[in-house]
């Protein structure tokens, strides 16, 4: 028997006259997300978190995998663990394992290896990777597309944190093996992104930075 089963497709289109106002609408607020760095320590429901990451486990996937894990850390003592690892790997690559190339195109943005943000912020979302996974049987199978499935993830992820009202930052410290430890993942996931999320601070600012125009990132043919 084969194992394609299909089903009726609920697709709940919009009037074509709203469709261009819909899109734009959301461009507008997207346009208004920036990366934080300065967190306010403003408590953020559990629930919304949850709704969040269910957004994310909609996004497509290589042969319908899934292969994510989400863990979500409000647990202070966690955060600071997660701090201290990330730290340590923070200041061997500003210290040289980054390169003077890398460390250049960084400049602009200010960063450097002090991390305090990764106990400030409410929720820190370390994203995992399943680099395979296993049948009802206990077998190992392989995982298809799986860093492209996880980005295309982050970013729904990513997208609704904001809608909703939130700020985030995808921070990426490298190696990030630490993470399994501190977030009880086995050896088949792999830390690709620890997503801060949270209020900005009062006092926040960001880079003077911007976005390219659309004839710099788009071909039409």
């Amino acid at each position: 028997m084969s194992p394609y089963v299909t089903m009726p497709l609920v697709f709940e289109g919009v009037p074509e006259d709203q469709m261009q106002g819909r899109a734009e609408a959301f461009l507008a607020r997207m346009r208004k997300r920036r990366t934080v760095r300065d967190y306010s320590q403003r408590p953020v429901p559990r629930e919304l978190i949850e709704t969040a990451v269910r957004a994310a486990g909609t996004a497509p996937s290589g042969a319908n995998q899934q292969p994510w894990t989400f863990v979500c850390i409000s647990d202070p003592e966690r955060k600071k663990l997660i701090r201290d690892g990330a730290e340590e790997e923070e200041r061997a690559f500003y210290a040289g394992r980054a390169g003077e190339e890398w460390l250049g195109a960084l400049a602009h943005l200010g960063t450097d290896d002090n991390k305090p943000f990764l106990e400030r912020a409410p929720w820190l979302i370390a994203i995992f990777a399943q680099r395979w996974g296993y049948d009802a049987q206990g077998r190992k199978v392989k995982h298809y597309y799986v860093p492209e499935s996880v980005g295309i993830a982050t970013g729904f992820l990513i997208a609704v944190l904001h809608d909703a009202g939130l700020a985030t930052l995808t921070h990426t410290p490298a190696p990030m093996n630490f993470l399994n430890e501190i977030c009880g993942r086995p050896d088949n996931e792999k830390a690709l992104i620890l997503l801060v999320v949270g209020y900005p601070a009062e006092d926040c600012v960001v880079p003077a930075i911007g976005k390219k125009p659309l004839e710099e990132i788009a071909s039409f043919l």
